[in-house]
C-alpha cells in the first residue's frame, strides 16, 4: 500500500512516520509513505505557494498551480484509488472509513494550510474529503498522519498479533471492553475473576457485555 502526501510543511510529518508501527510497516514492505514538498512545484523564484483570496478577507490561500503540478505528476506515474483532502468540513473520519481505505492500493492525501486551498483543486482532483473532528488545526499534516496510522495498522502483517486490530474499539460498532494485566491483585484492587477462569467462551461473553455497558454509558449514539 502506498501513500503520497502533499504538504507545504513536510517536516511536520517526519516524526510520526519514523517510529513504532508505521516504521515497522515500511521496513517490512507492507506500506510506503512518500511526502512531497509543495514548494518544489512553485512557479516563482520565491517558492511561494499561497496568495491573497479573491474578494478580500483575512488569511492566505494555497495556490492552484503547485498543487495541480504535483498531483498531475504523481497521477502520470500511477493510478490512485483515492485523492483525499484533509479539511474540517469533510466527512468525519471513523473506523468504517479506515477499514475501507485499508483495502486500497494507492492513496494521495492533500494537506491544506493557512485559509485552505483553491476550491478548483477540490472540484477537479479530490475524490474524498475527510475531517478528524469539529475543530480547526493549523494545517492538514497532523490529520493526515492520523488517517495513515489508522489505515496502515489494518494491513495484514503490520501488527505482530493480527487479531489485535479486530478487537479494537469501533471494529464491531462498540467501544472495547476493559483490559487488565499482571498483577491480578494490586493493593487490594483485583481483576474480574472471570478473566482467571481460562474459559474462553465465558470470557468472550463477559467482554461483549462489558463492551455494551461501556458503549451505552459513553457513546450511546453508536448503539443507534
Amino acid at each position: 500500500m502506498r501513500f503520497d502526501i502533499i504538504t507545504v510543511l513536510p517536516q511536520l510529518l517526519e516524526s510520526p512516520f519514523a517510529h513504532s508501527i508505521l516504521q515497522r510497516a515500511q521496513q517490512k514492505g507492507k506500506a510506503e509513505i512518500h511526502v512531497h514538498n509543495l514548494r518544489d512545484y512553485a512557479t516563482n523564484k520565491q517558492k511561494s505557494v499561497d496568495d491573497y483570496p479573491y474578494g478580500g478577507g483575512s488569511g492566505m490561500v494555497l495556490s492552484i498551480e503547485p498543487f495541480a503540478a504535483c498531483i498531475e505528476k504523481l497521477q502520470s506515474e500511477r493510478k490512485y484509488d483515492a485523492v483525499i483532502f484533509m479539511t474540517p468540513d469533510g466527512e468525519t473520519f471513523n473506523q468504517s472509513i479506515a477499514n475501507t481505505l485499508s483495502l486500497k492500493e494507492n492513496i494521495m492525501i492533500l494537506c491544506g494550510h493557512y485559509k485552505g486551498i483553491d476550491q478548483r483543486i477540490r472540484d477537479l482532483f479530490v475524490t474524498q474529503e475527510i475531517s478528524i473532528g469539529d475543530f480547526v488545526l493549523s494545517g492538514g499534516e497532523l490529520p493526515a498522519a492520523v488517517v495513515v496510522d489508522a489505515v496502515i495498522r489494518l494491513i495484514p502483517g503490520v501488527l505482530n498479533d493480527e487479531t489485535s486490530a479486530l478487537s479494537d474499539s469501533f471494529m464491531a460498532g462498540l467501544l472495547d471492553a476493559p483490559v487488565y494485566t499482571r498483577p491480578a491483585d494490586w493493593r487490594g484492587n483485583k481483576i474480574p475473576e472471570i478473566l482467571l477462569s481460562g474459559h474462553e467462551a465465558k470470557i468472550s461473553e463477559w467482554r461483549h457485555e462489558e463492551a455494551l455497558k461501556r458503549t451505552e454509558k459513553r457513546r450511546p449514539d453508536l448503539l443507534k
